[in-house]
């Protein structure tokens, strides 16, 4: 395979892949779009759907339809692990505030455990943003879900901050937040 019919296919699935399924001559026009003339993109399409890659459905000669192989599947399994995540990311954040009324932690050990689990959530949070941009992952009953378990979790943050005994927590983690942020910067 040359290089010219990778960049075809991996264009191919991409579309798919943002916009689940699609009409045959739309795929091709998006795909001819960015690379490669109408012989070698249905012949990649013709190739991907012989390889199982991508399945093809004929509802009349002129309207045939593309999808990704068990695509819903996919993302229903990638949207059940980060539940689990987020759900860990909860029972984690319910732990520190048992435990730091427990244990009696210091103001500095408590303060890193809250920043840590805030830049947890962050991450989380980020991964949802950009899979808000595929409509797969939009319509799958699981996102907005894991949109709320998010949510839970930030009010779960702010409630162990508002609890906690020092006048200065907020603003102390707010500053050290922003540290990070430049410092990270100043490596690259």
């Amino acid at each position: 395979m040359d290089k010219n019919s990778e960049i075809i296919r991996t264009e191919i699935i991409r579309i798919l892949n943002k916009n689940g399924k699609i009409r045959g001559t739309e795929l091709a026009k998006k795909v001819m779009k960015k690379v490669g003339n109408e012989k070698t993109v249905y012949r990649e399409i013709s190739a991907l759907v012989e390889s199982g890659d991508i399945e093809k459905q004929v509802h009349s000669r002129s309207h045939i339809e593309y999808e990704l192989v068990n695509l819903y599947e996919s993302v229903n399994n990638q949207l059940k692990n980060l539940h689990k995540e987020v759900k860990t990311i909860f029972d984690e954040i319910s732990n520190f505030q048992l435990i730091s009324k427990a244990e009696n932690l210091s103001f500095h050990e408590r303060l890193r455990s809250i920043i840590h689990l805030i830049q947890i959530v962050q991450s989380t949070d980020g991964i949802m943003t950009l899979l808000s941009f595929y409509p797969t992952f939009r319509k799958d009953k699981m996102f907005p879900q894991i949109n709320r378990q998010i949510d839970d979790c930030w009010q779960a943050i702010m409630t162990c901050i508002s609890q906690q005994p020092e006048d200065v927590f907020l603003n102390e983690i707010l500053a050290n937040l922003r540290i990070s942020n430049i410092d990270s910067k100043n490596i690259n």
